[in-house]
């Protein structure tokens, strides 16, 4: 009787399981220098360049580009993983890893742009970012950076503030204004060299330090016709027709809110990955700490376990709101993309809350410079800066919230 032979060798992993396979040892490398850059408010470009050797830095690259083509369940994976060990290389990878997924869905980058930068990202870290903010400005005004057509070219002049990786951008998605009578809006991609682009060192604040969330000033910069994207027709100019001109808003609408759920969720994963690592050093110094008046270390009385358990049960909580959500975003549920706004609020005054009970229950040693705690508390304050206004976000889930009950 013959047996037939059963191949029971491993199966070759997929390009995004072995870029996660690497993580444990890009955290580590993170976690070894990120005391020094906030420090020294330095960019941490060793640790970009650990991320990008570990595949992490393209994993949204869509299949198509010949890219893993991870999900946003897959980013927030990243994410937390990669707060754990800075912070600042969480965010400024989050914002790259952003534009590709943005690009997997729309195709909005020209394909010869968008090529150049895949070429790019194959010699090395190819960053990325879309500059909107700018300073002073007010929800819902047009941009104040402004293009102007000369025939050939747009050029562009403005500044924008809070540029996350700034000093190290090989790209630039800034969003202006044209300067012609009927104004429109639109994203412009600028190389990080271009004439006329300068970083000012704006960026001083209480964490994420090595994050170089400067400003950008543009100066007449050049920017060729094709990569100009997405010129809205001007308010009040003839359109293609009112069936017509609907569905190209409501088709950029949802596109807005898909982009925005990607935003919230993975900006969430970083303060809670953060958060954990502040979980971690904690347990480390309750199983360490026996003051003068006891016997046995500190995690064994009960008041400090219950707090620690707290701190387990918030980070819990957040983890599964924004993993949750993250799979069923993946799944095409609108009603999880409508959530992640109220979600990013939830994880990070969680993530908040958790850090901060821990340097409550640490005293004088959980603020020292000489542990990393402080600058887990400092670095998940200073995650805000990527957050909505809690007013703005509340109101709208109160107004969704009202729009639902007069439905039912």
């Amino acid at each position: 009787m013959s047996t037939v032979a059963v191949d029971q060798s491993p199966a070759t992993p997929s390009p995004v399981e072995a870029a996660l396979a690497g993580l444990p040892r890009v955290v580590d490398l993170l976690a070894a220098r990120a005391e020094e850059h906030d420090r020294d408010a330095t960019f941490p470009y060793q640790g970009i360049e650990a991320v990008h050797e570990a595949g992490l830095l393209t994993l949204t690259v869509d299949r198509r580009y010949g890219g893993p083509g991870g999900t946003l369940a897959d980013t927030v994976r990243v994410l937390a993983q990669l707060g754990r060990g800075d912070a600042s290389v969480a965010v400024v990878t989050a914002f790259t890893l952003l534009q590709h997924a943005e690009q997997a869905r729309t195709g909005a980058w020209p394909t010869a742009g968008y090529r150049r930068l895949l070429t790019e990202s194959r010699r090395g870290p190819a960053l990325v970012n879309t500059l909107r903010a700018e300073p002073g400005a007010r929800s819902g005004e047009p941009p104040a950076t402004v293009a102007r057509w000369d025939g050939g070219a747009w050029w562009l002049t403005g500044r924008k503030t809070y540029c996350t990786g700034a000093e190290a951008l090989a790209w630039l998605a800034v969003t202006a204004r044209t300067d012609e009578p009927l104004p429109r809006t639109g994203t412009f991609l600028v190389r990080g060299e271009s004439e006329g682009l300068e970083v000012d060192p704006t960026w001083d604040q209480l964490g994420l330090r090595a994050s170089a969330s400067h400003d950008v000033v543009l100066d007449e910069v050049r920017v060729p016709a094709e990569l100009a994207l997405g010129l809205n027709p001007p308010r009040g100019a003839a359109g293609k027709g009112a069936a017509g001109s609907a569905g190209v808003a409501a088709d950029a609408v949802r596109a807005a809110e898909l982009a925005g759920a990607w935003h919230d969720l993975a900006l969430s994963a970083v303060a809670v990955g953060v958060a954990r690592s502040a979980q971690d050093w904690l347990v480390g110094f309750l199983h360490q700490r026996t003051p003068a008046n006891l016997t046995e270390p500190l995690g064994s009385l009960p008041r400090y376990r219950c707090a620690l358990g707290e701190i387990e049960a918030q980070l819990i909580g957040a983890e599964e709101l924004v993993e949750g959500l993250a799979a069923r975003v993946d799944r095409g549920d609108p009603a999880a993309v409508a959530r992640t706004g109220p979600a990013h609020l939830l994880a990070t005054r969680a993530a908040t809350a958790a850090v901060q009970q821990a340097v409550s229950l640490t005293g004088n040693p959980g603020l020292s410079r000489r542990h990393p705690l402080e600058r887990y508390l400092r670095d998940v304050l200073s995650s805000r800066v990527h957050l909505a206004p809690d007013e703005t976000v509340l109101e709208a889930a109160g107004r969704a919230a009202l729009e639902r009950g007069a439905r039912h």
